[in-house]
């Protein structure tokens, strides 16, 4: 089941199991996309998101 916030005319949707492992969340706008930060350990490797390059480590 998904759990949906509102914020600003925002909708931000996220599965609930998986908000309960990853909380705090924060969201931060950066002026063309988003900036997820979460509480889990990713432990490196690669990632990438629309219009940005990824990285690695």
């Amino acid at each position: 089941m998904d759990e949906v916030f509102e914020f600003n005319k925002f909708k931000f949707i996220t599965n609930k199991d998986l908000l309960a492992q990853v909380q705090p969340v924060t969201v931060d706008f950066k002026g063309v996309g988003f900036q997820i930060s979460s509480s889990l350990q990713a432990g490196g490797g690669c990632s990438s998101s629309c219009g940005t390059s990824g990285t690695c480590g």
